[in-house]
């Protein structure tokens, strides 16, 4: 029996099958997702997230802030306030 190749990226790269995601790693891919669609749709968009210090989500932005493929595919900018 051969098992499939998995890599650490697989968790935001896969366009089918399994990935196992924790939450956080959910709220980073449901943007990169929704581009995808709306590139296939022929839209131009741009989504916005934003949080507050202390927040129970603080990692996303760091999540998000990691190397390809995370910021490639959500065409992400950051800015420190």
């Amino acid at each position: 029996m051969k098992f499939p190749t998995v890599t650490l990226d697989d968790k935001y790269t896969l366009d089918s099958g399994r990935a196992y995601l924790n939450g956080i790693q959910v709220l980073v891919r449901l943007p990169m997702m929704q581009r995808a669609r709306d590139v296939a749709a022929g839209s131009n968009t741009a989504g916005f997230v934003t949080g507050y210090r202390g927040s129970p989500l603080g990692s996303v932005d760091q999540e998000m802030r990691k190397p390809a493929p995370i910021s490639n595919a959500i065409m992400c900018a950051f800015s420190r306030v």
